[in-house]
Parts: C-alpha cells; structure tokens; sequence
C-alpha cells in the first residue's frame, strides 16, 4: 500500500512538470488599445468638431521597463481650417515608473499631428504627470508645457506678429472614485491653460483667448469590456472673451461659441 502511494504521489509529480514548463512567462511586451465614440471631442474644454460627433482610436506598447509608445487619432471639423484629412494625429512616447507605494510618475511628449494640413500645424508638448491611489480614490496631477513654436504663434493680430513663436503652459487635475456597490465610476477634471492670446497658423491655438480654466464632473458606467460615459464640461471664456474664437472657432450652424457648457456622451472599449 506505501508503494502503491508513493508511486501515485510519483506519477503526480511528474504529470505535473510538463503543465509548468507549458506555463507561459510574463511577457515583456505589452499591447493595449482603445476606441471610443464621443458626443464631441473637447480638447482642454473647446469643441474640437463644431459640437458634432467625433470617433477615436488608440494603441500603446509598453515595455516591462515602464517605457512605452503609441498612437492616437480623431476626426476634426470646425477647428480652424486644416485641411487634408481633417485629423487630428498625437504620437506619444515616455516612461512610467512607480515611485512609492500607489504612486507613480510619467514623463513623456505628445507630438500633434494634422495629417496633410499644414506643417506649421504641428507642434510637441512634454508633459510630467503624477498618479496615487489613497483608498477608493484615484488622483492624477499634471503639467504639459510647449516650448516656442510656430503652430502656437500669433498669426492674426498685425503683421509684425506673423510667424511669431508662441510657447503654452496647461496645468490640470484629475481625480475618480468608485461608487459602492454599483458599476458606476465618479470623475472629476479641472485644467489651466495658459498661452498665445491670439489664432496660429490656419486660423488655430491651443489657447486662442491667451488664459482660461475649463472643468468637468460626469460619471462612467461599465458593462464588461464597454464604458458608457456622460460629463458636464464648461470653461471661464466669457461671451466677450469668445471673440477670439470668431469666425474659425464658431459653430457654423447658429454661431455659438464652441467653448461653451455641454453634455458629453462616450461609448468606449478598451482591449
């Protein structure tokens, strides 16, 4: 009978070798993705589509080193005259590295893209951002700051300032909760921008009224791989202060300002 157990607990162990040698290792590699379908793509609080629908894609590689690149696009309309395919291209590298215990810090640069616009449409913007998780709650600071580049410059107000370099400084905050017991994520955002007073090159800007805040408050609700989405966003440009996005930055149906408070709706997965 103890050899009979012995050889069983045997043959179990070595049953048991080829399962773990069959055991994949941690890849090093990683590939995620995302699309989304939004109400309106508001870009630091201004309608990046004339308040119409704007459909979104990306994909990032990340190495187990914390290094990672990728990619991600949106249709555009309304937002100055671009151009080419009307698309907005942001190619994105950096590195992301934990610091302490729930906490992170991300280095990295955006580089914007305008494919078949003008080049002076383009411009980079490195950016530092710091994440923590204190309990149920996830915060995110950041700083983006573009150094002097044509696309940010002042190319509408006199002639001496065309082709003036312009630089931009955006400061925001980001912070989520979930909601006990329901599917539902709480989230809130509130950003500084801080550049050029004025429209670059075809009649854009990053920050066409020069200094302004834009917020949000909206909840997620998740189903399997799916989020469905709705925000309240609004800025501090005033009526008077909107003049700066006239007539390029106007929706064309009724002449408001794309700055204006809106409800925005989102369909999004990631894989």
């Amino acid at each position: 009978m103890i050899y009979r157990l012995a050889a069983i607990a045997a043959a179990s162990l070595l049953a048991a070798v080829p399962a773990a040698a069959q055991e994949e290792p941690p890849k090093s590699v990683t590939v995620s993705g995302n699309v989304a379908l939004v109400s309106d793509y508001r870009f630091r609080g201004v309608s990046q589509t004339d308040k119409e629908a704007a459909l979104q894609g990306g994909v990032t590689v990340t190495h187990e080193s914390g290094v990672y690149a990728g990619a991600w696009a949106s249709n555009l309309s309304g937002w100055g005259t671009f151009g080419g395919a009307n698309l907005e291209l942001d190619l994105f590298a950096g590195i992301k590295k934990p610091i302490a215990s729930g906490t992170n810090i991300d280095v990295g640069l955006t580089w914007y893209m305008y494919p078949g616009g003008a080049d002076t449409t383009d411009f980079a913007e490195p950016y530092v951002k710091l994440s923590a998780t204190i309990g149920p709650a996830n915060l995110l600071a950041g700083i983006a700051y573009a150094p002097k580049q044509k696309a940010l410059g002042n190319f509408s107000n006199t002639p001496q300032s065309r082709g003036q370099a312009q630089d931009n400084l955006y400061l925001w905050g980001d912070a989520s909760v979930g909601i006990p017991k329901t599917p539902l994520t709480a989230k809130a955002h509130l950003g500084h921008s801080n550049g050029n007073p004025g429209l670059g090159p075809n009649g854009t800007s990053v920050t066409p009224t020069g200094e302004y805040f834009d917020w949000s408050l909206g909840v997620d609700y998740v189903i399997g791989p799916v989020t469905l989405g709705v925000s309240y966003v609004d800025t501090d440009i005033s009526k008077a202060r909107s003049a700066y996005l006239l007539p390029n930055f106007a929706s064309t149906k009724n002449g408001s300002s794309i700055a204006d408070a809106t409800a925005l709706f989102s369909v999004s997965a990631a894989f």
